[in-house]
């Protein structure tokens, strides 16, 4: 190949010019302006959805603990902080443990069942979140069978007896024990039977209409 016919191939090969590159990065901000917002709400029910299966399954765990452990055991969920711990009564210091550290939901979402007035079909008699978390001495002096102070509001808690089966904080059986999660969008809601069956549902926030996972 002659010197001259090579400098005629290379002159014809050109790059791309400044503005064929900037009207291609317009272009791809214009797609990424339409296509972020309409998958932001796709990726915010996802999150919302792993909070709510997570904590499904620290109540299931929590059950098997007591009944492994022949102790009680429950899920205490912070509703102002959005965390959550799962926790078994150790019985030599009369105090709760935590195992596995505590939990915080992911952004966005948090407890709550905003204005829905119904629980899901044959589970409370009223929707709501579990009872109020007792302390280390109010425990121990309901496992005795004493009298204890009112708990100050801002927890719930679900809790197993040593036989895994759930119950208030006096110890009596009990299937009103539920932990709701909401985005502000959709609900999702962990309920628990007096048997100690736990069911996983969903819903849209604005209407009741329930949905077992």
């Amino acid at each position: 190949m002659s010197y001259g016919y090579k400098q005629r191939a290379w002159s014809n090969r050109r790059g791309f010019s400044a503005i064929e590159l900037l009207v291609v990065i317009a272009l791809a901000g214009i797609i990424a302006a339409i296509a972020i917002p309409a998958s932001a709400p796709a990726v915010g029910g996802y999150r919302l959805a792993g909070a709510a299966r997570a904590v499904s399954y620290d109540i299931s765990l929590a059950k098997m603990r007591a009944a492994a452990n022949f102790t009680r055991a429950r899920l205490q969920v912070d509703l102002a902080s959005g965390s959550y711990r799962l926790q078994t009564w150790n019985r030599s210091t009369n105090a709760w443990t935590t195992e596995g550290g505590i939990e915080q939901l992911p952004p966005g979402v948090w407890f709550g069942f905003g204005a829905l007035t119904s629980a899901p079909p044959n589970t409370q008699a009223a929707i709501g979140q579990a009872a109020t978390c007792l302390d280390d001495a109010s425990t121990a002096l309901a496992l005795l069978g004493l009298a204890f102070p009112a708990p100050p509001a801002g927890t719930a808690c679900v809790l197993f007896n040593s036989r895994g089966v759930p119950v208030d904080t006096t110890g009596a059986p009990t299937g009103a024990g539920a932990i709701y999660l909401t985005d502000g969008s959709t609900v999702y809601g962990t309920t628990v039977a007096a048997t100690g069956m736990t069911q996983l549902w969903w819903t849209r926030a604005g209407v009741a209409s329930w949905v077992r996972q």
